[in-house]
């Protein structure tokens, strides 16, 4: 729809009427609330002739929509653009110790006039929602769209090539960082569609990157010059909130740590079973593990098979999450007895999910499996590989 509406809109405003138009780039900072983690952006028209301020915000939501949650769940989330009184919305930011910067563009008064008519058009109540998607459609997304139909394409042009080798998932672990566990949460969800490598355009999904990419961009004015897209940047607000992580975490090793303490641990209570709070403490463990891997593995799938949720499709971690391990729970339930045997059936549960944790370490020498997973590889392979020769080594004992 947007291109269309563009099309439509770039043939009919007159240039003359972008003369009294002024358009700028608004960025804001990261806010507290989780949706406010990846920054916000918006359009800014302001019109000299009548006194009028616009500002136009893709992206807005609203959570008593209906079904909005099951929509959400499903990947078939229904966003909006509005449209607002700046004079209104900054100081809502500022309280929220958010920080502000304003991008005036250097657009011709027929640039000026195509993308006001495009927003207006795109602000009807008829035309107002579009389906959102978090990396592909969001509220940046469509601002540089906007924009970039606004100067002719000229900003895709220059953007499109260029890479700092970031990816979505590591943009969003760094933006998420403040909220560690729903970024543990959210990189165990992501499979590898979050891991393509991303040019600057692709990158401009997070605000505060298409805000940088924007300065570097250089239009032809109507004598044929080359002129910065950015003809002034001011910041209307310093902010008080601390800026995002500039690279994501690296915590394979301390998982790794982890993974194998907890693996060793778990192999000495294993073998110390006759002691009661030993028993205890490896069945707990093992149970809650079973629960943990077995449900998440329940959602991961569910993620792939029941929803359109692109970037969560065929994820690699549904091999060390995994949905087997619910099958375990009878038998770890039942390794808080002290005369525990466990059963053939369990055995064999136990050792395949080992092999798929195994497995998943192992395809990483094959082309096609390129997903960022190695965190929980070294977390849960050692741990699905001590539960397996834990039950492998109390089986033999408990028969003789």
């Amino acid at each position: 729809m947007t291109a269309s509406v563009f099309a439509q809109t770039a043939e009919t405003a007159p240039a003359e009427s972008g003369a009294n138009l002024d358009v700028a780039l608004i960025t804001f900072g990261p806010g507290e609330e989780v949706w406010e983690r990846f920054g916000h952006n918006a359009i800014e028209v302001r019109d000299a002739a009548a006194g009028t301020a616009r500002l136009y915000n893709y992206g807005m939501f609203d959570f008593a929509q209906e079904n909005f949650f099951v929509n959400f769940a499903r990947g078939r989330m229904l966003y909006r653009i509005a449209a607002g009184d700046p004079a209104e919305e900054y100081p809502v930011y500022v309280d929220e110790g958010r920080w502000i910067v304003r991008q005036q563009l250097n657009l011709t008064p027929a640039q000026r006039a195509k993308l006001a008519e495009f927003l207006d058009v795109n602000a009807r109540p008829e035309n107002a929602q579009y389906r959102y998607d978090y990396f592909r459609e969001n509220c940046s997304t469509k601002v540089r769209d906007a924009l970039d139909g606004a100067v002719g394409g000229a900003i895709k042009a220059q953007l499109i090539s260029p890479s700092r080798g970031f990816s979505y998932r590591m943009d969003a672990d760094r933006l998420m960082r403040p909220d560690t566990a729903l970024m543990l949460a959210i990189d165990a969800g992501l499979g590898p569609y979050a891991d393509q490598r991303l040019s600057y355009w692709d990158e401009s999904f997070v605000p505060m990157e298409f805000m940088r990419h924007v300065r570097e961009i250089k239009l032809a004015d109507g004598a044929g010059n080359t002129i910065p897209l950015v003809a002034d940047e001011t910041v209307l607000n310093k902010g008080r909130l601390a800026d995002p992580q500039e690279f994501p975490p690296r915590w394979t090793w301390a998982a790794l740590a982890i993974g194998v303490f907890a693996a060793l641990a778990l192999l000495d209570l294993a073998r110390a079973r006759a002691v009661p709070l030993a028993r205890i403490a490896f069945a707990g463990t093992a149970g809650v593990v079973a629960l943990v891997c077995g449900v998440g593995g329940l959602v991961l799938l569910g993620l792939w098979m029941l929803t359109e949720h692109a970037s969560a499709w065929r994820n690699e971690n549904l091999l060390l999450l995994n949905p087997l391990c619910l099958l375990l729970l009878p038998a770890w339930f039942g390794a808080f007895r002290r005369r525990w045997q466990p059963s053939r059936f369990a055995r064999r549960i136990a050792a395949t999910v080992a092999f798929c944790a195994v497995l998943a370490w192992f395809v990483k020498i094959l082309p096609g499996f390129v997903q960022d997973n190695w965190l929980w590889i070294a977390l849960l392979l050692p741990i699905h590989i001590a539960l397996a020769l834990g039950i492998a080594q109390i089986s033999p004992r408990r028969h003789s």
